[in-house]
């Protein structure tokens, strides 16, 4: 059996790169690296945001590669109704929360909104 010890990266099909990556950047606080085709929000640690668009995805990639269809969980550092608080200052529509689900390692207090390519996050 394999034993996995953590996510290396994941990939989000948008619609416009530098639109997103200034979400991640603005909202969420991530870092933004260039690399050749891709750009890379970096949220945490080692863990990447590796981002295609329609039509010049690399190769083997999701099927079919759509804009908007994931749904992200990231666990924060900062309490929640700061989080809530942030988000309302950024114009940030809050769909659900804060709401009890369980996570990776337990229960935990989550709030959901979308991304401009309306990714729940």
């Amino acid at each position: 059996m394999i034993k996995i010890e953590c996510l290396d990266h994941l990939v989000l099909t948008v619609k416009d790169i530098e639109t997103i990556c200034a979400f991640y950047r603005n909202v969420l606080g991530l870092h933004v690296i260039p690399s050749g085709k891709l750009a890379k929000p970096r949220a945490f640690g080692q863990q990447n945001i590796n981002l295609h668009q329609p039509g010049r995805e690399l190769e083997p990639n999701a099927n079919p590669p759509a804009a908007g269809s994931a749904d992200l969980c990231f666990i924060t550092q900062t309490p929640l109704i700061g989080v809530l608080s942030y988000l309302c200052s950024c114009g940030i529509d809050i769909i659900e929360g804060s709401v009890h689900r369980t996570g990776a390692s337990g229960v935990i207090e989550s709030v959901y909104f979308r991304d401009p390519d309306l990714n729940l996050i």
